[in-house]
C-alpha cells in the first residue's frame, strides 16, 4: 500500500508568516504549486493555498439578521465576517493562511490522504516526523499514482 512517503515532495517550497502576499503568490505560481507550509522557528504554523490568495479578490459576504419581537439576531457570526475581513485585507502570509494546519506522517495512506482531501477540502498537506517537515503532498502527488496503476 502506497504511503505519504511514497508519493510526497521533499525538496518543499515553504513561506514565512512575514512575507509579503504578492511574494507567496509569485512563489505558487512560478513553482506551478496549489499551496506551501508556512514555517516559524522551524515550525509549521499554517499553510497559505492558492483559495487564501483567491479569497482576497472577493466581495464582503454582509451577514444577515432576522427580528423577532423587535429583537435584530445575526444568522452568522460576527467572528466569521472578521475573519473573512482580515483575509481580504491581508498584506502577509500570516493574515492571509489557514493556521494550525492538519498535517500527515510518512506513514499515512494513500487511502487517507485522498479522503481527506476530498472530505475537508485540504489539496496541500505538510508531512511532519519529529515535530520537523520533511515533505508535503499535494494534490498533483495523488494524482500522479493514478498513472501509475
Amino acid at each position: 500500500m502506497l504511503t505519504a512517503k511514497d508519493i510526497m515532495t521533499t525538496e518543499c517550497i515553504t513561506l514565512t508568516p512575514d512575507t509579503e502576499i504578492a511574494t507567496a503568490a509569485k512563489s505558487l505560481l512560478d513553482n506551478k504549486i496549489n499551496g506551501a507550509p508556512v514555517i516559524d522557528n522551524g515550525v509549521v504554523v499554517g499553510v497559505l493555498c492558492q483559495s487564501d490568495l483567491v479569497a482576497q479578490q472577493k466581495k464582503i459576504t454582509m451577514p444577515s439578521f432576522f427580528t423577532l419581537l423587535d429583537g435584530v439576531f445575526p444568522l452568522s457570526s460576527h467572528d466569521e465576517l472578521e475573519r473573512e475581513m482580515k483575509k481580504i485585507a491581508a498584506t502577509t502570509v500570516a493574515e492571509a493562511m489557514t493556521p494550525a494546519p492538519t498535517f500527515i506522517t510518512t506513514e499515512t495512506s494513500i487511502e487517507d490522504i485522498a479522503t481527506m482531501m476530498a472530505n475537508e477540502k485540504l489539496y496541500t498537506l505538510p508531512v511532519v516526523e519529529n515535530d520537523k517537515l520533511v515533505g508535503v503532498v499535494g494534490k498533483e502527488d495523488v494524482l500522479k499514482t493514478l498513472l501509475k496503476a
